[in-house]
């Protein structure tokens, strides 16, 4: 049986492919805790298992079911480091403070895998990930990057790949070459939400779903989160929407965009085709990147198209097809078994945003399109906030994101117009 998420167009492969996704209960009436989130995601989920682990007593609350915004939904890609790649960091906070954050990077990649492994519960991981190179001039930066992660930042799992060598890894002519790094890889996203879900809930955390927040107040050291069925009266509380902030939090949404991204899978291209051989995940150099890879089953997730408005496309799977046949000719008319898309979080820098934003409430998102392992990892160091410090959160709290220009009545028209000039960038 398939279900249809309530905040984003179309059924998923992970949604109708899933064997078990349990159900949790709305909130029935007024409560309290030690801490409220707001956000049943990778961040809102990894912090309620660590704080109820930890002995902490919290109320989790989501609007729609958990995994239906970007966590569960996404592409699936886990790489590595940062969202900009260290050299492109040190200018503006020099090589220590670069080596640091591309540390935590690891760490967050090391958490991602630790943590399923620790829980018994199975994502579909996958090793390997190949960055490419759209267009000539960029295959020389591509070649440095290897040095410099190699040589200064002590990564060795990564290879350059020259454009014959990039043919043979993808199946496909179409780029100039790039990178293999045998130390990334893609997962199910939603897989690993309902196995989160589930540790979270064994280790005491309280967790609604189709609970929407309404209101938040922070006064008196305590902090009110308002919903259709009743209040949370907490200590402390952590913002954790991402995307769909909503206008709940005026800091947040002047700092975190929403714009939509959107996702196709063919049928199995069974074991003789071409198309990724080794099944690693792609990504190329677009600033509207495409990004895909094979799936358990043999099918191609292809994402690329993004959208800067609210607007649902009535036909997500002819332009996504489009895009494949563009780099497989041979796949020109092949069948997309399902197509959907969703709202994916981006920042002015595209840094994450970690920030108090009122007293005793924090608010964690906008990894642009780099949140499978940094938003897990961000949820787990607002735990160990809590608990008593987090060197790694308080260095992501320090990276400096600004708040999209315009004001409320002009932030998005500005976004339109800025994307579309990088998207069209990416034709010449």
């Amino acid at each position: 049986m398939t279900y249809q998420s309530p905040i984003a167009p179309g059924v998923s492969f992970y949604e109708a492919t899933l064997d078990d996704r349990p159900a949790y209960p709305g909130l029935a009436a007024s409560t309290s805790a030690d801490v409220v989130i707001i956000g049943g995601g990778f961040t809102g989920l990894q912090a309620a298992h660590h704080l109820a682990a930890a002995g902490k007593d919290v109320v989790l609350i989501e609007g729609a079911r958990f995994g239906d915004g970007a966590s569960g939904r996404n592409g699936g890609q886990l790489g590595t480091g940062q969202r900009a790649w260290p050299e492109e960091l040190e200018p503006e906070f020099g090589r220590e403070a670069s080596q640091k954050l591309f540390a935590i990077a690891e760490r967050a990649k090391a958490h991602l895998k630790s943590f399923a492994d620790s829980h018994g519960f199975d994502a579909d991981f996958r090793p390997g990930q190949i960055s490419v190179a759209h267009k000539r001039g960029y295959v020389d930066e591509y070649r440095d990057h290897v040095r410099i992660m190699t040589e200064e930042y002590g990564y060795p799992h990564i290879t350059f790949l020259d454009r014959e060598a990039a043919a043979e890894k993808l199946g496909s002519a179409r780029y100039h070459g790039g990178i293999y790094d045998a130390g990334a890889g893609h997962i199910n996203p939603l897989k690993y939400v309902v196995g989160l879900a589930r540790a979270a809930a064994k280790a005491g955390a309280r967790l609604h779903e189709t609970t929407r927040a309404r209101a938040i107040v922070s006064a008196g050291g305590k902090v009110t989160v308002k919903t259709d069925t009743g209040e949370i009266v907490a200590g402390r509380a952590l913002i954790a929407c991402n995307a769909y902030i909503e206008g709940l939090e005026p800091v947040t949404s002047a700092h975190v965009m929403p714009i939509r991204s959107f996702i196709g899978a063919t049928v199995p291209l069974g074991d003789s085709s071409p198309v990724i051989p080794g099944g690693e995940s792609v990504d190329d150099s677009r600033f509207v990147v495409r990004y895909f890879r094979k799936s358990a089953d043999g099918r191609l997730l292809f994402g690329g198209r993004e959208a800067y408005t609210s607007d649902n496309p009535a036909d997500i799977s002819s332009h996504i097809r489009r895009q494949i046949a563009e780099i497989y000719p041979e796949l020109n008319n092949v069948e997309i078994t399902h197509a959907w898309g969703g709202s994916v979080g981006i920042t002015l820098t595209r840094r994450p945003f970690v920030r108090q934003v009122m007293p005793n409430v924090t608010s964690i998102g906008g990894f642009s399109g780099h949140g499978v392992m940094l938003s897990n990892y961000c949820g787990k160091l607002y735990a160990d906030f809590v608990n008593g410090g987090s060197d790694d959160l308080e260095a992501m709290r320090n990276l400096k994101v600004g708040p999209f220009p315009g004001g409320d009545k002009f932030r998005k028209p500005l976004l339109f117009l800025a994307l579309t000039w990088y998207s069209l960038r990416d034709r010449f």
